[in-house]
């Protein structure tokens, strides 16, 4: 099988500009209208929609590789390196530290120059117990290949696809020198977020590392991303928008290596994700608007702490039904506490009792 690094032509990616002309023209206009929106909103309305932004893409791009996080500590850990004051804030496990500390640097720190010694920094934060315990698993390092070839694979154990087989480790350090001077080189043809999408798909096939490349390739995208927009505040999650395409997304990763270096396709299906990511956070932001405007209605009403904890968590997209025994979990106290907090909050018009009753009674916002 021949890849596109094994060409004659490798790394000359190339494109039909005006078949992506007017798809890109309409994704950048969506771009402005959205920043435009969320700089409109005030400090602490756009603090967190960037907070809930956050929160799903790091969620989002772990899910994307069968890795499911715990939502509270991810929530904790962008809350806490935001400097938010949130109830119920629970401790925080390092890979999921490193994994919000990697892609808030990618953001907030968009103008920095990218670096082998970034690179390496973000893996090390990604894997900082060791690589799961395979022996050849670098950590901070290029991959060394020692066990097998590196090959990109999706699918459970024992039915896994390979997608493509990267190029040999003794390749990686001229074929990263390649790709990192390239990415910093001023660029005027190039419009910014086409560099996004070239990137991704360039380091995609590097893939210099033991494990991680897809969050890290996703991380240089919204890198990328965030110097087209002049903005370290993150407003919308390709990542979750990508595990929603997963399957997609992992075909036009398997054709652009198996083809040519004319990308045009691969570029114009990044451009069609990327539009929905911009129209997903719209809707977000009229969740954080709604949410506001709940605050502001219950702003004369006597909310203790855990009512408040609560009420963020329903309004936040509280998962399954809620319930006394929920709530009290949740809130740390027992199911009497939580039983009497209910119904302060049924008497004061913002929780209503859900069809149904005994052992599966559960609440919803009446606002």
């Amino acid at each position: 099988m021949t890849y596109i690094y094994d060409r004659p032509d490798w790394p000359r990616f190339r494109w039909d500009e005006a078949a992506l002309a007017t798809r890109l023209a309409e994704v950048r206009h969506h771009q402005g209208r959205l920043l435009g929106r969320m700089e409109a909103l005030g400090f602490e309305l756009e603090t967190e929609a960037v907070f809930q932004t956050l929160v799903q893409d790091a969620l989002k791009t772990s899910e994307i590789e069968g890795e499911i996080l715990d939502r509270e500590q991810v929530r904790s850990s962008v809350a806490r390196r935001l400097g938010l004051d949130r109830a119920g804030m629970v401790p925080v496990e390092r890979p999921v530290e490193g994994l919000v500390a990697m892609l808030l640097d990618a953001t907030q720190g968009h103008a920095a120059p990218l670096t082998t010694e970034r690179l390496f920094r973000w893996h090390a934060g990604l894997f900082p117990e060791g690589g799961h315990g395979r022996k050849a698993f670098t950590v901070g390092g290029w991959r060394t290949d020692e066990l097998s070839p590196m090959q990109v694979v999706s699918g459970p154990m024992g039915r896994e696809r390979v997608h493509f087989r990267a190029p040999p480790a003794e390749r990686i350090d001229a074929e990263m020198a390649a790709f990192l001077t390239w990415f910093e080189a001023p660029d005027t043809k190039t419009d910014p977020v086409l560099k996004a999408a070239v990137a991704h798909i360039w380091f995609v096939t590097i893939h210099p590392f033991d494990d991680g490349n897809g969050r890290i390739a996703r991380a240089i995208a919204d890198l990328a991303l965030a110097r087209s927009e002049g903005t370290g505040q993150r407003f919308y999650s390709m990542s979750s928008r990508l595990r929603v395409e997963r399957s997609e997304y992992y075909a036009t990763l398997e054709a652009t290596q198996k083809g040519d270096l004319d990308i045009t396709v691969r570029l114009a299906w990044f451009l069609e994700v990327l539009d929905q990511a911009l129209s997903d956070a719209e809707a977000a932001l009229a969740a954080v608007i709604h949410k506001a405007k709940v605050w502001e209605h219950l702003a004369t009403r006597t909310i203790n702490d855990r009512q408040r904890l609560m009420i963020n968590r329903i309004l936040d997209g509280f998962q399954g039904k809620l319930t006394t025994t929920k709530w009290a979990r949740i809130a740390k106290c027992s199911q009497d506490t939580a039983l009497r907090d209910i119904e302060g909050l049924i008497a004061a018009g913002v929780l209503v009792k859900e069809p149904g009753g005994g052992r599966s009674t559960s609440y919803a916002l009446a606002l």
